[in-house]
């Protein structure tokens, strides 16, 4: 048949991240934080998905993927990311563009890891400071019953 592909396979389930968003979302509500955003992508960058709370802002799903993607890009937590490349503007600003925006070096992306501690999937969230929009991803991750990675150096 002329549609016939060959199908990628996803290791983190549709279900796992709808598990993700609810755990991450229901903590949001449960901190009165400001409405968020919450993203799952797989490990090729794809988006599984993603919830927009009533009343959130117009680019917070961009900045959520944006969040996922640095995380994933670099194979660490976006918050380690910002920290690592303090001072280095340029290099943020190249990878930024290469990346066309899927690079947000602040908290909220955090790797989604397996038992064998490799990277499966990424989750950004955007609406409140970016350290609760992080706590939120790791109260999702941990909800689904997965692991978190954030910076392999402190493990």
């Amino acid at each position: 048949m002329p549609f016939d592909v060959f199908r990628r396979k996803s290791t983190l389930s549709l279900a796992q991240a709808r598990q993700i968003i609810t755990a991450a979302l229901a903590e949001a509500r449960r901190l009165e934080l400001e409405p968020l955003v919450v993203t799952v992508i797989d490990a090729g960058g794809q988006l599984i998905s993603a919830d927009c709370e009533d009343g959130a802002g117009t680019l917070r799903l961009q900045i959520a993927q944006g969040k996922a993607g640095a995380a994933l890009g670099m194979g660490i937590s976006s918050a380690t990311v910002g920290e690592r490349t303090q001072g280095r503007e340029a290099f943020v600003t190249g990878v930024a563009s290469a990346s066309q925006g899927h690079f947000v070096p602040v908290p909220g992306g955090v790797l989604v890891l397996d038992d064998e501690r490799t990277v499966i999937a990424a989750v950004g969230a955007s609406g409140d400071s970016p350290g609760n929009d992080q706590t939120c991803v790791l109260a999702g991750i941990r909800a689904a019953g997965l692991t978190p990675g954030l910076d392999p150096a402190e493990t």
